[in-house]
């Protein structure tokens, strides 16, 4: 399995050498030892999650206050439009996002540090997303910042066919940043 930096500091991407042959595939999606060596703790992630999402629908930016969050998210099955934003105040690239594509052809898997925004789009009827989460989740500490934000400017592939009311309703970065640096 092979990592590569990407523009946001911490953020990863790993890509796995799936095997295929007439039956279909096979590939790793975690690897304990890739994760040491990329200074990743692998008996830190307490918790998998799975989402299944339609075609257009949108999931996101969200991240945590408090400690945050880091993790690992794949696409299972189908394919993303994943975007992760840096809201980390002492980050070079602090207000910055970068987008990648997440598919079951590739089988990328991208490490999402603490302090990272992050949200997606489904590409495909369906899309399964799969989460390693390094922290147990609390309702409490949820934020969420404004997909369409136009300081963000980011471009989705698709008209939202679905949004949560939470996403539809979320503040836009700076006032998530007001409210989270007092």
């Amino acid at each position: 399995m092979r990592v590569q930096t990407t523009a946001i500091g911490g953020v990863l991407l790993f890509s796995p050498q799936p095997f295929r042959d007439e039956r279909g595939f096979f590939t790793r999606t975690f690897d304990a030892a890739t994760a040491r060596k990329a200074d990743l703790d692998p008996s830190a992630f307490v918790q998998d999650s799975q989402s299944r999402s339609h075609l257009g629908a949108l999931r996101g930016m969200h991240l945590r206050s408090g400690g945050g969050e880091a993790k690992l998210v794949h696409c299972s099955h189908g394919a993303i439009f994943d975007v992760v934003i840096d809201v980390r105040p002492a980050s070079p690239t602090f207000r910055t996002w970068q987008s990648f594509r997440l598919d079951d052809e590739d089988h990328h898997v991208l490490y999402i540090p603490r302090g990272c925004a992050h949200g997606w789009q489904a590409l495909t009827e369906p899309a399964d997303v799969c989460y390693r989460i390094d922290a147990e989740h609390d309702p409490a500490e949820d934020v969420t910042i404004a997909w369409d934000d136009p300081d963000l400017a980011i471009p989705w592939p698709l008209a939202p066919t679905l949004i949560s009311e939470r996403d539809r309703t979320a503040s836009r970065l700076t006032a998530v940043l007001n409210h989270l640096t007092t």
